[in-house]
């Protein structure tokens, strides 16, 4: 289960979260104590905290994540000599968090301002609790506690409220802890001045608990929230133990919600209403105005009790009104086990949902993201994107002062790659794209997947012409923040031909395709983890030159690994780093290539699907940051063919579950590999000429696969054999008698990724259906056994005419696909045979 869902639990995982509930931090030195974290229990209640399910869990997690012993004393000790900046910057960090709203009603001993909050996170926003302005207002030293009338305190309270309505976020009650949620929202004025006069004949400071005072307050708020249009959160089930818990439940609330003065006030049920989950439930699904918080209740319950609890929301609730929130206060710690566990529970009632047919993955995909993320930015009118915001983002008079979306983000790029292996992107100015393009997608002729690398016009034979449109739809969590341009994002997209419904030409999708075969098939899935070959190059200018042709000169020229060739680029290379490191794109290893101005970055293995989609944004990246400096990257095959090429080695392995399934055992070793990963590579092998029109798709493909180069000219596979186009690897750490993945090298950059890919986990289907065999390995140099071994196609017409009889590829990857793919390869055959000076323009498309 784990494999088919790595691209929903990753979704969970990194979106940065909108925290929209929680409370102010205290200073380390606060008598507030420390096991409040873990409890809502006080007095000797508390001393039994440690004994309950979630505090034993939480424990580990913090102590996890300080790396230190799994007992409270050891916890407090690291906290006392960390300092609270460093606390919070940990469990800020792990948190991901982008937003919070903070509800400053509550008082703790040492609290800190909201403005002490604005380092934790980009934005803060205020959430005002209307119980504490009214205390405020009533506990005026200026005023006498008998002076009050109703109409002079509710003169008062008004115009207060509405003088800091601009600068908050939302509203909050916490009637549930005074009198109860059976609100009379026609409470009659003489109640309501009874009840203010029984509060002023108590001590100061006055605390309001008169049910008819609290009823008639609790209405007034909300009146001025529909005309504000600000949200009102509510506080719902359990509690501390000032709350009546009989009183909680949300269903008291029909008569507020079914007033038509209210019908547009947006009402928000904090805590998931814990116990009363699905009493909550059932009213966010009849009544437009009811959102669900759950906050609280994750971390503080068991995990069945998180879990069930979700569960019970989204019976009925709608996704779109369902929100997440840590609830956390006082304790950094409570921020951190708020967000860890609100992204293992979503994840795994998500992942049950798809198990059980009610979701796609997709949908869950974008569950996420609505109940993290965008569910409170729309609610909370939050103009931010991506779950980032500006960090110019202000509190402004204690209330939130927002950039609007085209102030922060000014395009989206939509990226896509076509069959020539050109990636190509349309933009949309971001506020369009988060109000429409998200959901609905661009469209875009069906002639973008005939193009060639040498005209934008489809190739004959393709069948694909400038009649028909397709939907290109966002793949939202593939979305990123430029590293090289602040005020852009991009993303993937996949190619519909009706909402929900793939086009049978698009390259991530039959990639998709095909892996869901060896999955539901072999159990199996694939992960992959490219090296990216490139060359920079500089312009060079000649004062004598007439002709005004710019000349593109090796960057350096120097040698294989050089250290000079590192340090000359280094500046370049480290700002390629880190860019790549900011998208999550983990770099294992970089060093000087053999070539001129050449240089190689290896990327991480991870599953195929989404090694082909950080690919792209990976040589997106080079090539940008490139071109910042004044340079060129390309990683055309070869650009120079007095040079060495440039490949893009694709390591590749086989996995279930957790275990790597390519690598053999002491039980089942064939050449290392497992009976699985042998099979699986003989099909690979068997079908290697075919895969070539996809992974060396161009005629400048077969410059670079030469003998005696390491680009692997011959059908043979050995173990560390580099001249071999298959190599089993035995990286460190793999036990000497054993590999761990096979290398590809007749792989280049003139490949769709998703489409090269397709194409070899097509070819291994069929070594596991087949249960196809592997000869004997190649040990050494294959060009020493150039008479007994067969040639690989040696130009792109030969694996061309491999690929069209191979009906196992048709099949699996789609005939359409496969024939138009095969047309394209035929136009470009052509072009470059009649015009090879167009050869010079390709290291400006790769």
């Amino acid at each position: 289960m784990e494999a088919r869902y790595e691209a929903l639990r990753r979704a969970a995982e990194e979106v940065a979260a909108v925290d929209a509930h929680a409370h102010n931090l205290v200073e380390l030195a606060s008598a507030f104590p420390f096991l409040r974290c873990f409890s809502e229990a006080e007095g000797d209640a508390l001393a039994l905290a440690p004994h309950s399910l979630s505090f034993k869990r939480s424990l580990r997690d913090i102590a996890a994540l300080y790396n230190c012993e799994a007992s409270l004393e050891k916890v407090e000790e690291f906290r006392t000599a960390e300092g609270l900046k460093s606390i919070s910057s940990k469990c800020f960090e792990a948190a991901n968090i982008s937003a919070i709203l903070i509800d400053d009603g509550i008082t703790f001993d040492k609290m800190l301002d909201l403005e002490s909050h604005k380092a934790l996170s980009p934005l803060i926003g205020r959430v005002l609790r209307i119980e504490r302005l009214a205390e405020t207002i009533i506990n005026d030293e200026s005023f006498s506690g008998s002076s009050w009338t109703l109409d002079s305190f509710t003169e008062s309270y008004v115009a207060k409220l509405k003088s800091v309505s601009t600068q908050i976020v939302a509203l909050k009650s916490i009637a549930a802890y005074r009198s109860g949620l059976e609100i009379n929202p026609n409470v009659s004025k003489t109640d309501a001045e009874d009840g203010l006069r029984k509060e002023l004949t108590g001590p100061r400071p006055f605390r309001i608990t008169n049910k008819n005072l609290i009823d008639y307050l609790f209405t007034c708020s909300l009146e001025i929230a529909v005309s504000a249009n600000l949200p009102v959160q509510i506080h719902t089930g359990f509690g501390d133990k000032d709350l009546d818990l009989r009183k909680c439940n949300p269903l008291h609330l029909r008569a507020v919600l079914e007033d038509k003065r209210f019908s547009k006030c947006q009402i928000v049920l904090l805590h998931a209403s814990y116990p009363f989950s699905k009493e909550a439930s059932y009213l966010a699904s009849v009544y437009s105005q009811v959102y669900l918080d759950f906050g609280l209740a994750i971390p503080k319950l068991s995990v069945h009790g998180m879990t069930s609890s979700l569960k019970e929301l989204l019976e009925l609730a709608p996704i779109k009104k369902v929100m997440f929130s840590t609830d956390g206060y006082a304790f950094p710690e409570t921020y951190y086990l708020g967000a860890k566990k609100a992204r293992d529970v979503v994840y795994n009632v998500l992942a049950a949902a798809c198990e059980d047919g009610d979701l796609s993955i997709q949908e869950a995909i974008e569950a996420v993201d609505d109940i993290f993320r965008r569910n409170a930015l729309h609610l909370y009118k939050l103009n931010v994107t991506n779950g980032s915001i500006n960090n110019e983002t202000t509190i402004a008079g204690g209330g939130v002062s927002s950039t609007s979306v085209e102030e922060d983000v000014l395009f989206v790029r939509i990226i896509w790659s076509d069959a020539s292996g050109q990636n190509r992107c349309r933009v949309v100015p971001a506020g369009r794209f988060y109000e429409v393009t998200r959901n609905k997608g661009v469209g875009l002729t069906f002639a973008v997947m005939g193009m060639t690398s040498f005209c934008d016009g489809p190739a004959d034979g393709t069948n694909l012409t400038g009649v028909g449109e397709i939907r290109l739809v966002p793949d939202m969590p593939t979305l990123l923040r430029l590293p090289w341009s602040s005020r852009e994002e991009m993303v993937m997209a996949d190619m519909q031909i009706r909402p929900g419904e793939a086009w049978e030409y698009c390259p991530r999708n039959a990639l998709r395709k095909v892996t869901k075969v060896l999955l539901d098939e072999f159990n199996v899935t694939m992960k992959a983890g490219f090296e990216n070959e490139f060359f920079l190059r500089r312009k060079l200018v000649r004062k004598l030159c007439s002709d005004g042709v710019e000349q593109w000169v090796p960057y350096d020229n120097t040698n294989y690994c050089s250290t000079s060739a590192f340090d000359g680029a280094s500046s370049i290379l480290q700002e390629v780093y880190s860019s790549l490191k900011t998208s999550d794109i983990v770099v294992e290893q970089l060093h000087a290539e053999s070539g001129k101005g050449q240089f190689e970055i290896a990327l991480k293995y991870i599953l195929c699907t989404l090694a082909a989609d950080k690919l792209i944004y990976a040589r997106e990246t080079i090539k940008s940051i490139a071109r910042k400096h004044g340079l060129l990257a390309t990683f055309l095959p070869k650009p120079d063919l007095n040079d060495i090429g440039s490949g893009s080695h694709v390591h590749l392995s086989l996995w279930e579950d957790d275990q790597n399934v390519f690598m053999g055992s002491s039980k089942d070793n064939f050449y290392g590999m497992s009976k699985t990963g042998a099979q699986f590579l003989a099909g690979v092998y068997h079908h290697l000429s075919s895969i070539l029109a996809f992974t060396a798709p161009h005629p400048n493909s077969y410059d670079r696969i030469q003998p005696n180069t390491w680009s692997g000219a011959y059908l043979c596979w050995g173990k560390e054999n580099r001249e071999a186009p298959l190599r089993t690897a035995c990286p460190p750490g793999v036990p000497l008698e054993l590999v761990s993945n096979f290398e590809i090298k007749s792989f280049d950059a003139c490949a769709n990724p998703h489409l090269g890919l397709a194409a070899i986990v097509a070819a291994g289907i069929d070594g596991l259906r087949r249960g196809l065999k592997l000869p004997e390995p190649v040990e050494s140099n294959p060009a020493d056994y150039a008479s007994k071994l067969q040639r690989l196609p040696q130009n792109l017409q030969e694996s061309v005419e491999s690929l069209s009889g191979d009906k196992v590829l048709h099949e699996l990857i789609g005939d359409k696909l496969v024939k138009a793919a095969i047309a394209i390869r035929k136009a470009e055959i052509d072009h470059y045979a009649k015009n090879p000076g167009a050869f010079n323009d390709l290291i400006y498309r790769y």
